[in-house]
């Protein structure tokens, strides 16, 4: 099993250090959030994304694929009324598959809970088919360019626009692509009212990717979730992709947080 590390745990750290450190740990990969390097994938030139390619591979470490994707800019919206608005978010994700492609990332992790709440007034089949329609294009993107979007299920508490991982897939399935998967988060898991081993058995073979934390917001380790069962149910399913440690309490540190999280997975996939 590989396992990652999100860079947004290692607050205002240059990425030289980051893969250092990461590597360092143990970690094979980083998974980057986007607006931790410009406001807009846009800003990012050539020149610079083939620069943080290179630095990966300088401290021999691979770069997972890119999370958090809608922080910035501001105005971009899955399932907005605004027809313009959901255009110029469809446009901006077939530029985040290009960037992802160009750092030599293979996944894109959509989560973004305030940019997909069905608003007021808005039927959920009609959000559906709003935010379908937005990655139509950036799924064709994704088949020329080789990389897998993953939508992730979130809990009722973040979003009110597909909360669980039955539902992604049902969200996904129509597109009939191996480009439009969807992500499993243990966070996010725990929400559900069944065991988290069985929704990866019952999710296998539509996930391709996957985020390690806590139900308390913290890395794997730092709380009360048994993470042997949960490796034992990837092995079984045949999983290969990142385990990737993804947290929203950076409280302890980038290096306690990455080297205890790191030290969990360790114990729990026996590696």
């Amino acid at each position: 099993m590989k396992f990652a590390i999100c860079n947004e745990i290692y607050q205002h750290w240059q990425l030289e250090d980051i893969f250092a450190h990461a590597r360092k740990v143990g970690y094979a990969a980083v998974e980057i959030a986007p607006f931790t390097l410009a406001d807009s994938v846009l800003d990012l030139s050539a020149t610079e994304r083939q620069r943080i390619r290179a630095l990966a591979a300088q401290y021999q470490m691979e770069i997972a694929g890119l999370h958090w994707l809608l922080v910035r800019p501001e105005g971009l919206y899955l399932n907005h009324p605004e027809a313009a608005l959901r255009t110029k978010t469809a446009n901006y994700f077939v530029a985040l598959v290009d960037c992802c492609a160009d750092l030599g990332g293979k996944v894109l992790v959509v989560g973004s809970p305030q940019q997909r709440n069905i608003l007021p007034g808005i039927s959920a089949d009609q959000a559906r088919e709003w935010a379908a329609a937005t990655f139509r294009d950036a799924v064709k993107r994704a088949e020329d360019r080789q990389v897998t979007i993953c939508f992730e299920p979130l809990s009722p508490a973040e979003t009110n626009f597909i909360n669980t991982a039955a539902a992604a897939i049902e969200f996904v399935r129509p597109f009939q692509s191996d480009a439009f998967k969807i992500i499993l988060d243990v966070k996010a898991m725990c929400s559900e009212a069944k065991p988290i081993p069985q929704i990866i058995r019952e999710s296998w073979p539509h996930f391709a990717h996957f985020h390690a934390n806590d139900r308390n917001l913290k890395g794997p380790g730092f709380g009360a979730v048994d993470f042997q069962p949960i490796a034992a149910a990837l092995r079984e399913v045949g999983y290969t992709g990142y385990v990737s440690v993804e947290v929203f309490n950076f409280e302890e540190g980038p290096e306690t947080i990455a080297s205890k999280s790191f030290a969990c997975l360790h114990r729990a996939f026996g590696t």
